[in-house]
C-alpha cells in the first residue's frame, strides 16, 4: 500500500464503490461553482481594488450608471433598550392557584363521578 499512488487508490475505491461517483461529482460541482463565484467577486466587484498605484481612489471614477451603496450620514442610531426609561408597571391581578376550581377534593384527584348503568 505504501508504494501505490493516490490516483490508483482513488480508482480502486471508485471501482469497488460506484455509489461514490455522484457524491464526488456534486462535491466537485459545488467547489467549482464556489471558486468561480469568488473569482467573479474579486474581478468584477467595484469594492475591490487590486491596483493601488494607478487607481488609489476607485470610487471617484464611478459613472452615474454604476451601482453603489451610500450610507445616510444624518441618520441616528436607536438608543440601547437598557438606557430608555421604562413606564411604571401596574400590579398584576391575583390569580387562583392551579386546581382550586375543581369540584372534587384535591386528595382524591382520580375520583370520577359514578356512572349510571341500565
Amino acid at each position: 500500500m505504501a508504494g501505490t499512488s493516490t490516483g490508483a487508490r482513488f480508482y480502486r475505491q471508485i471501482k469497488r464503490h460506484p455509489a461514490l461517483i455522484p457524491m464526488i461529482g456534486f462535491i466537485g460541482l459545488g467547489m467549482g461553482s464556489a471558486a468561480l463565484y469568488l473569482l467573479r467577486l474579486a474581478l468584477r466587484s467595484p469594492d475591490v481594488c487590486w491596483d493601488r498605484k494607478n487607481n488609489p481612489e476607485p470610487w471617484n471614477r464611478l459613472s452615474p450608471n454604476d451601482q453603489y451603496k451610500v450610507s445616510p450620514g444624518g441618520s441616528r442610531v436607536a438608543p440601547h433598550p437598557s438606557s430608555v426609561p421604562r413606564p411604571p408597571s401596574r400590579p398584576r391581578p391575583q390569580r387562583e392557584a392551579w386546581g382550586t376550581q375543581c369540584s372534587f377534593p384535591s386528595s382524591s384527584f382520580l375520583q370520577f363521578p359514578p356512572t349510571i348503568r341500565s
